[in-house]
C-alpha cells in the first residue's frame, strides 16, 4: 500500500494519541468529581462509545493520506484477430477505391466499433501470411498495421486461418498429417477471426481444413466478402487476369466454425459479427484508491459509537 500524502500518517499518530490522552485525562477528572459525591461506578462498558470515536478518529485521517494499492479486478475481454487479404486479386477496381480500399475502410470503422475490452490483432495475408500486430486493447496500432497495408502475390486462406490461429494460441499452428490426430490448441470461445477477403484461393493448405482446426479449439470465424461476383480484370505481370468475388468459399469456412458470411457493403451486418462475440472474464491489476473504503470504515464507527451513547446515554454527548 502507497500513499498521495504520507505526512498524514503522522499526523493520525500525534492526533489519536493526543486525543487518547485527553480522554484519559477528563476521565479522570470526572471521575474525582463524582467520587466525591459518592455516584462513582465501576461500570466499564460506559466507555464503550467513546472507544469506537477514538478509533474513527485515526481511520479517517489514513483516508486523508490518500491510500493506493495494486488490486486484482475482473475483466470481461475477447480476442479479435482481423485477418486481411492483400493479394494481387484485391487491386481489383469493383469496390471503390479497390478492392484492398474497401476492405481497410470496412476493418477500420470494425475497430473503432470495439470497446476496450475486446484486443484486436492484425494478420495481413497474399501467398503467405504475415502477423503485422500481435493482440492488443490499443486500437490505434490495430488502425495503423491495417493502414500500412500494401497489396501483391497470390492467396492462401488455409495460411491465414492458421496465422491467425497461431497469434491467438501463442503457438505455431498446423494442419496435422494425414492420420494424425489434431493437436490439442485448448480452447478459445473468446476469440473470434474476422477474415476480409474476395475469396480467391490460390494456394495450400486447404483453407476447410484449416476452418476445421479453428472450429476445434473454440474459434468462430466471420467472412466478409470484398468484391463483386460480375468481376473485373487486373493485370499481373503484363497480363489480364479475370477476378470475381468467390462467396461460396468464405460461406463454407465460415459455417464450418459456427461464423456467418457478411458481405463488405452491409455496414450493420458487419457490426452484428462483433455482437456475439463471447467475453472471457481475467483478472487484471489496477491500482486503487482507497479513501472511499476508510471514509466509510470510519462512518461505521462513529455511527456504531453514536448508537451505543443514544442507547444509553439518551443522547450524544
Amino acid at each position: 500500500m502507497t500513499f498521495s500524502y504520507p505526512f498524514m500518517l503522522v499526523v493520525a499518530v500525534v492526533v489519536s494519541i493526543a486525543a487518547v490522552a485527553g480522554y484519559v485525562a477528563l476521565h479522570r477528572r470526572r471521575a474525582a468529581a463524582l467520587a466525591s459525591t459518592g455516584l462513582l461506578t465501576g461500570r466499564t462498558t460506559r466507555h464503550l462509545p467513546y472507544v469506537f470515536f477514538l478509533l474513527a478518529l485515526p481511520v479517517l485521517l489514513v483516508g486523508a493520506a490518500r491510500p493506493e494499492a495494486i488490486v486484482k479486478v475482473p475483466r470481461a475481454s475477447g480476442t479479435v484477430m482481423l485477418v486481411v487479404d492483400a493479394s494481387n486479386s484485391m487491386t481489383a477496381t469493383d469496390l471503390d477505391p479497390s478492392r484492398l480500399g474497401a476492405a481497410q475502410r470496412a476493418a477500420t470503422e470494425f475497430v473503432k466499433a470495439q470497446p476496450d475490452s475486446v484486443d484486436i490483432g492484425v494478420v495481413v495475408f497474399g501467398q503467405t501470411a504475415l502477423n503485422t500486430q500481435v493482440p492488443t486493447d490499443d486500437h490505434d496500432e490495430a488502425i495503423a498495421a491495417i493502414n500500412r497495408l500494401k497489396p501483391g502475390g497470390g492467396t492462401s486462406l488455409g495460411q491465414a486461418i492458421l496465422a491467425a490461429l497461431s497469434a491467438i494460441v501463442g503457438e505455431p499452428v498446423t494442419l496435422p498429417a494425414d492420420g494424425d490426430p489434431p493437436a490439442n490448441l485448448g480452447y478459445w470461445r473468446s476469440a473470434t477471426i474476422v477474415l476480409l477477403s474476395d475469396g480467391e484461393n490460390t494456394g495450400g493448405p486447404d483453407a476447410e481444413q484449416a476452418a476445421l482446426v479453428a472450429s476445434d479449439a473454440g474459434v468462430r470465424i466471420e467472412t466478409v466478402g470484398i468484391g463483386t461476383e460480375r468481376g473485373t480484370t487486373i493485370e499481373v505481370d503484363g497480363y489480364e487476369l479475370a477476378t470475381a468475388l468467390n462467396a461460396d468459399v468464405l460461406t463454407m469456412i465460415a459455417k464450418a466454425t459456427g461464423g456467418s458470411y457478411h458481405a463488405a457493403g452491409d455496414a450493420e451486418s458487419l457490426r452484428t459479427a462483433t455482437r456475439s462475440i463471447d467475453l472471457r472474464i481475467t483478472m487484471q491489476d489496477k491500482l486503487v484508491e482507497l479513501t472511499a473504503v476508510f471514509t466509510i470504515a470510519a462512518i461505521v464507527l462513529l455511527t456504531i459509537g453514536a448508537l451505543l451513547m443514544i442507547r444509553w446515554y439518551g443522547r450524544v454527548v
